[in-house]
């Protein structure tokens, strides 16, 4: 299991690309990748599902296709509190 936080905060485009790709990469050879990030773009990009922490409760995860920027947004405010409504 890998676990990053912010893996491409700091970086130029070309780094941020690798970096992205190679978790990408990695997950597809059977690894436990943990991504922790406020980058909504680039979770939606990495990632194959989705939760968010708020106030200490965790969403239900998604699969990234059933999921918006939008809801996104909102389970971050708090506003909505499952990914699945609205």
């Amino acid at each position: 299991m890998l676990i990053v936080s912010q893996p491409t905060w700091g970086v130029d485009v070309a780094a941020a690309a690798f970096l992205r790709q190679n978790l990408i990469d990695l997950s597809r050879t059977g690894a436990a990748v943990l991504v922790i990030s406020e980058e909504l773009e680039e979770l939606l990009e990495i990632c194959d599902r989705i939760a968010v922490l708020f106030h200490g409760q965790l969403s239900p995860a998604r699969p990234r296709e059933t999921i918006s920027i939008d809801q996104l947004g909102l389970l971050m405010t708090g506003i909505e509190t499952d990914a699945g409504s609205g």
